[in-house]
């Protein structure tokens, strides 16, 4: 069984930064696929940021590209997001899910993530 534990989140303003860090317990990331949604009131998941199982190769949500950067330790076992020039659009609680298969490709949907954490709120003010 693998847990997820976000962290790093808070209240900022437009423009300033924040690192997000996403500590597994119970068994390895280092073979997976890890992602990073967000959920705002009233709205959909969304996929943020997305890194393969190497770290070679990483994706992002139009909404961020530019701005926002996924890298992973797999020796600490852990996945970061790291979110500069926030805007007030980027507030809402931001997950990290770990993909279902080992070796496989992350992905942009959220059906291939079988585990997720608790999210942590990110409040951007204008």
């Amino acid at each position: 069984q693998v847990q997820l534990v976000e962290s790093g989140g808070g209240p900022v303003q437009a423009g300033d930064s924040l690192r997000l860090a996403c500590a597994a317990s119970g068994r390895t990331l280092s073979t997976y696929a890890m992602g990073w949604f967000r959920q705002a009131p009233g709205k959909e998941r969304e996929f943020v940021a997305g890194i393969s199982w190497t770290g070679g190769s990483t994706s992002y949500g139009d909404s961020v590209k530019g701005r926002f950067t996924i890298s992973r330790d797999n020796a600490m076992n852990t996945v970061y997001l790291l979110m500069n020039s926030l805007k007030p659009e980027d507030t809402g609680v931001y997950y990290c899910a770990r993909v279902r298969l080992a070796y496989s490709a992350f992905t942009q949907r959220a059906a291939e993530y079988s585990y997720w954490g608790q999210g942590t709120q990110v409040t951007v003010s204008s």
